[in-house]
């Protein structure tokens, strides 16, 4: 419930705002956006009971690469589960928040088995981390890759969407986990992970517009 401290501490900055700098009214919406889009980030990323989470002490970016591999992990079952040992390594470099350096890596993999969906979401994700989020085309093709190796995966839509909500475009990724949510089998690897997200992000975006009905005039 970490994230719900977060949204009260959003609510805090948007009254220093108004109170005590003054913000004129037509300003409230464009800040308020600016709060939405750092608190779904967080929200929806955060996994502050992941196993084997380095701890406080580590950077910013090494933690997200710690999150990062955990999640994805959480999303493919042990069947599908890449093969190559390379894919520790490249967490490894993940998780020092060394994404180029992973990709370059995952690429070597994916030459050797074209068909390797955990490597594919792997190199997805360090791509689009790579780019602060963004989905550039080398990412969406690995992502889609990764769907196609991947059916009963909900890995692939998860961090599309994910890479959407960091970029500021939070209605397109929550239609877009919406849309896989009910398109994805019902026994499908991460699908819960996909629920819980979409739904922390449902009553985060609620929660949002309560309170910009309360500071309407």
């Amino acid at each position: 419930m970490s994230w719900i401290i977060a949204i009260a501490l959003a609510a805090t900055c948007f009254a220093a705002f108004v109170f005590l700098f003054r913000l004129p009214r037509k300003a409230w919406a464009a800040v308020l956006a600016m709060l939405a889009v750092g608190l779904a980030g967080y929200a929806l990323q955060a996994s502050p009971n992941a196993k084997g989470a380095p701890g406080a002490q580590l950077r910013q970016q090494a933690e997200e690469g710690w999150r990062i591999v955990d999640l994805r992990s959480q999303m493919i079952d042990d069947g599908s589960k890449s093969g190559s040992s390379f894919i520790v390594t490249a967490d490894a470099l993940v998780r020092k928040g060394q994404y180029a350096n992973a990709a370059n890596l995952l690429r070597g993999v994916l030459r050797e088995n074209p068909n390797d969906g955990e490597a594919w979401l792997a190199m997805a994700n360090a791509l689009a981390f790579q780019a602060d989020g963004e989905l550039t085309p080398a990412a969406l093709l690995a992502y889609r890759r990764a769907a196609e190796a991947l059916p009963k995966s909900a890995g692939p839509p998860f961090f599309v969407g994910l890479s959407l909500i960091r970029q500021g475009r939070v209605m397109e990724g929550r239609e877009l986990w919406a849309q896989q949510l009910g398109a994805l089998p019902q026994d499908a690897t991460g699908r819960e992970i996909l629920a819980e997200r979409l739904a922390t992000l449902d009553a985060l975006l609620e929660r949002i517009e309560n309170f910009r009905g309360d500071a309407a005039p």
